[in-house]
């Protein structure tokens, strides 16, 4: 806590610490200064209180600061008065050079390849990218913005790394999903509210229709199968018939009546299996094997190539309309790439790898340029708007300097007069 914010002067600012506003408070304190000095001159004599001395002197030491920090603060940014004394208006006159420092700064500290790769193993760039996709602005430019750098990385990406790190990401949340329960309360739920039934109808359905079409492979098994004597006399198509005929009776009564013993005994099967999927472990690891089997089979493996590759262009059309790469199917799409992109660790590694290479290479590519163009801004502007951006960073905090030197040197006055009337 300065001099200033300790008797509570702070209080007064009337652009709340705005430049101009500190400028006034401590002008004014100076001002209140060189009138407590004429105060107690006037009122300073032979005989009078001793109060009077030391007010004087307070007050005179108090000019003395303030006056020479007014200048310090004024000789940084013009000439104090207009007066062209040397070594004052010091960042006017040294504007080329200190663009010239700041972008060296710059350089050395900043858009070095080594500096950027070693700032950036800091850098969750993946968790950032995730998060802003999981959770879209609304509008704006960042929207924009978003759509914009979308689809320039989509376009820049490797497709065989990139489509190979997406699939395989894909192909591990298949397998890490446990298919078997998700079944098991499916067929339950479908059970308990009758929708079974309409199975068992589709089922019956399904094998009336094989039967109709295959009852000449029927008749030729039974006739492969019989004897010569059962040929000769023909009973080996009476067979058949027969066995025809029972097999669409059979389907009849399952189909019409619902109470059928083979119907009700396939109803106890689906229950059994519903409950073997959710319960019993060697069920679930067989449905885990055959999921893993159709997984690794080169036909799911080119339905995801497929998958993707459309997904690539889609999101490469859509990324150039905000709006349109933010919301919808697309939109959904990319949140689900953006909680991929924070929950799976390869992933996550990968991207933040490529980010960082890419970072790296564009700093060796344009670091110079970079480094070039804020020195050439700088020194293509003119002294004005150089001390006027520089006077709004830092001018508050000039002027409080200027307050306290006012009050320090008012309180150093005190104590040499003190020192003087001991002496």
């Amino acid at each position: 806590m300065n001099l200033f914010q300790a008797i509570g002067l702070d209080r007064f600012n009337p652009a709340q610490g705005g430049v101009r506003g500190m400028r006034v408070v401590a002008s004014g304190l100076l001002v209140i200064m060189a009138g407590l000095y004429l105060l107690a001159r006037s009122h300073e004599a032979p005989g009078a209180a001793v109060g009077w001395g030391y007010l004087r002197a307070f007050a005179e030491a108090a000019m003395v600061g303030g006056l020479a920090d007014w200048f310090a603060v004024t000789a940084l940014f013009r000439h104090p008065l207009g007066l062209p004394i040397p070594h004052t208006a010091i960042i006017p006159r040294n504007k080329d050079r200190i663009g010239d420092s700041l972008a060296a700064f710059l350089r050395v500290n900043f858009l070095t390849a080594s500096v950027v790769a070693r700032r950036m193993y800091r850098v969750d760039a993946a968790g950032a990218l995730g998060r802003l996709l999981a959770h879209p602005p609304q509008g704006g430019r960042t929207r924009a913005g978003i759509g914009r750098a979308l689809a320039t990385i989509l376009e820049s990406l490797g497709d065989d790394r990139f489509g190979a790190m997406v699939k395989g990401a894909l192909a591990s949340r298949l397998r890490g999903f446990d298919l078997a329960p998700l079944l098991g309360r499916t067929l339950d739920a479908a059970i308990v509210e009758n929708r079974h039934a309409e199975m068992l109808d589709g089922l019956i359905g399904w094998a009336s229709r094989i039967l109709l079409h295959n009852e000449g492979m029927i008749h030729e098994m039974v006739q492969a199968r019989t004897g010569k004597f059962m040929r000769w006399t023909g009973l080996d198509e009476k067979l058949s018939t027969a066995i025809v005929e029972g097999l669409h009776k059979l389907l009849d009564d399952m189909a019409t009546d619902p109470h059928h013993p083979l119907r009700l005994k396939a109803q106890e099967g689906m229950e059994d299996l519903a409950h073997k999927l959710q319960h019993d472990p060697a069920t679930r690891a067989k449905v885990a094997q055959i999921k893993g089997d159709l997984i690794d089979s080169p036909a799911v493996a080119a339905w995801l190539d497929t998958l993707w590759q459309g997904a690539r262009l889609r999101l490469i059309d859509a990324a150039r309309d905000p709006n349109a790469a933010l919301g919808g199917q697309v939109g959904e799409a990319l949140k689900q790439l953006g909680a991929t992109l924070q929950s799976d660790p390869r992933l996550r590694a990968t991207f933040n790898r490529f980010a960082r290479r890419m970072t790296v290479g564009l700093v060796a590519d344009y670091g110079d340029g970079i480094v070039k163009l804020v020195s050439e801004t700088i020194r293509g502007w003119d002294a004005r708007t150089v001390t006027h951006q520089l006077e709004n960073a830092v001018g508050r905090d000039l002027q409080y300097i200027r307050v306290n030197g006012t009050l320090v040197g008012g309180l150093i006055g005190i104590g040499l007069h003190a020192i003087g009337q001991f002496i």
